[in-house]
């Protein structure tokens, strides 16, 4: 039986206009009650103010509030992260304004841009699945961000390169530590492909009688298989097996720079 599309638009039209209610709050402020939520079952702030020739959709802040319970807000101004949240920004005609997100609507298309606005919330809320899931390249970036966060800039050199031997570009250390007792070299590992080329750096240097400690930092160790993580193993000294674990990584830094 082919589907009535009156009748189904019209019920369709019935159910979606239930969902979406207006009030106005104690403060006077006119709220948009949406079926938006945060995983959490916080319901999105949605809110309308009147523009000349224009209605803005507005948050009044809430999304970032929300968001900083559980993430570090400066994440999503850094690197991967804000140039996706610029995509999402720009994809939505979203703005952000002194933390307020906002989208200012003709009148005629307002439900259009509220649901545009729900949907640009939900994208930027997806951005902290980058803390809990993280990406290869974010994670370089946080484990800049958290080394430089721990210790003195003037400690560390990133990029290193042991110029006095020939052929040292091939065998770059991610970051060399001014350390008490001999150099710390610490590398990211994200990938097996990474696993590997460090393994043949550590082995090239401790040939060449280079003098240093190491630490090896893994986007998940769980995720290189066991060959290659024995292989680091036997050449490489301290490791952490995911950035993650900051009170491990902090220790073990500490251990060697403190």
């Amino acid at each position: 039986m082919p589907f009535n599309i009156n009748l189904l638009q019209e019920q369709l039209c019935k159910e979606l206009c239930g969902e979406v209610r207006l009030r106005k709050t104690p403060q006077g402020f006119i709220q948009v009650l949406t079926p938006f939520t945060f995983p959490d079952g916080d319901a999105f702030q949605v809110y309308l103010e009147d523009r000349v020739g224009n209605v803005r959709i507005t948050d009044y802040g809430h999304t970032w509030m929300h968001l900083s319970y559980e993430n570090e807000l400066t994440k999503f101004r850094e690197g991967t992260r804000a140039k996706v949240l610029e995509q999402i920004l720009a994809n939505s005609s979203m703005r952000d304004e002194a933390g307020q997100l906002v989208i200012d609507s003709p009148l005629d298309q307002i439900g259009a841009s509220i649901l545009r606005y729900g949907q640009a919330l939900t994208q930027i809320y997806d951005l902290t699945f980058l803390n809990r899931g993280r990406l290869a390249g974010t994670f370089y970036e946080d484990l800049r961000q958290a080394l430089y966060q721990l210790l003195p800039p003037e400690k560390i050199e990133p990029d290193y390169v042991l110029s006095e031997y020939s052929n040292a570009e091939s065998y770059m250390i991610d970051y060399r530590i001014k350390a008490r007792r001999a150099p710390l070299f610490l590398f990211g590992i994200a990938s097996r492909d990474k696993a590997r080329l460090v393994t043949i750096t550590l082995e090239h240097w401790l040939r060449a009688r280079v003098d240093f400690d190491s630490l090896l930092i893994f986007l998940d160790q769980q995720e290189i298989p066991r060959a290659d993580v024995a292989r680091l193993s036997n050449v490489g000294g301290e490791m952490v097996a995911s950035l993650d674990a900051s009170e491990d990584f902090q220790r073990k830094i500490l251990k060697f720079a403190a």
